[in-house]
């Protein structure tokens, strides 16, 4: 239950005592737990607020000796604070079906200093999800670039066309898949639709406009973002064209890892991406997906998935698959 002490709290805010607190003017003291009004803070943090309780008293309490109500309610919430819900990536590693690779290790475009980005999602039992707790959408550990989401949060990401999880289902590197995640490769076609359009080309636009506030405030960009955001415009016009998604580009990889390393212009990388967008256009108006991807397919994926986990089918847990 314990803060560390931030701000002064200003009067009005409702707060709630740590231990009991003698109240002033003597009498029975208020009880630890006792919800109060700050009447009047300190002049700083090392002196004593003046409280009135819900009686009319009044007491003095340094801020160490009170939580501000609205936390504590929020610590006190079914039991267990948030932080306590999601726990550690580790004790969600037995419910990861699928993790693959992601990033310049999947894209063909790694050096020595490239970081390994494993994604994936997990599928929790049944009881995890029906309790009063529930379960985080997602998990992740920075320490190596690790990052799970629950199922059902996959699918819908998947299904409004987010970059990160279309990659996640089109990696070539895929180093545990069960068989539920082995279904779900099989059918990842479900997701793709004309969505791509709006979702690629407005990311890349909004992200360029960032690099040239960048480029004006500083002279100098980031370029190993601005090769991302090529890559995905290329990777975005290949899926409108063949209805598929293409991470490793190789008859692009010179050219990429000359904007990754700052050997190219600003003009001549501008140039190129104006150009990008063109293709779009006209990848948009003449391709055969759908308007919106398969809701139906997904949804029927999910239930099966929650039904798995109700029956314990999930217990086999993933198995290792070779990249493919």
């Amino acid at each position: 239950m314990a803060h560390p002490i931030h701000l002064i709290l200003p009067a009005g805010t409702r707060v709630v005592t740590r231990n009991e607190a003698n109240r002033i003017g003597g009498g029975v003291p208020a009880p630890a737990g006792a919800v109060g009004v700050v009447l009047e803070p300190p002049t700083d943090a090392h002196h004593a607020y003046r409280l009135r309780f819900n009686d009319g008293s009044e007491a003095m309490l340094r801020r160490t000796e009170l939580s501000i109500l609205r936390e504590f309610k929020d610590d006190m919430s079914i039991g267990k604070p948030a932080a306590e819900i999601a726990g550690e990536i580790a004790d969600w590693q037995p419910f990861v079906q699928y993790r693959c690779v992601v990033g310049s290790q999947a894209f063909g475009l790694s050096d020595r200093n490239s970081d390994v980005d494993r994604r994936g999602f997990f599928l929790p039992p049944a009881d995890l999800h029906w309790s009063l707790y529930g379960v985080p959408e997602q998990v992740e550990q920075d320490t190596t670039q690790e990052v799970y989401w629950e199922l059902q949060k996959f699918l819908v990401m998947a299904l409004k066309a987010n970059p990160n999880i279309l990659e996640c289902l089109y990696t070539p590197i895929v180093e545990v898949a069960s068989p539920l995640a082995l279904e779900l490769l099989a059918n990842r076609r479900a997701f793709l639709s004309r969505l791509v359009y709006q979702t690629y080309n407005g990311y890349v636009m909004s992200q360029f406009r960032k690099l040239e506030q960048d480029l004006r405030a500083r002279g100098e960009i980031k370029w190993k973002h601005a090769m991302h955001l090529m890559r995905l415009l290329l990777s975005g016009i290949g899926v409108l064209r063949d209805g598929e998604l293409r991470v490793c580009l190789d008859e692009h990889r010179p050219a990429l890892l000359d904007i990754k390393h700052g050997r190219t212009s600003w003009s001549d990388l501008d140039a190129w991406r104006r150009g990008l967008h063109r293709e779009f256009d006209e990848a948009f108006a003449a391709t055969r997906l759908p308007e919106r991807p398969d809701y139906d397919w997904a949804n029927g994926f999910l239930l099966r998935a929650r039904r798995s986990a109700v029956d314990g089918g999930i217990g086999s847990g993933p198995i290792p698959v070779r990249a493919s």
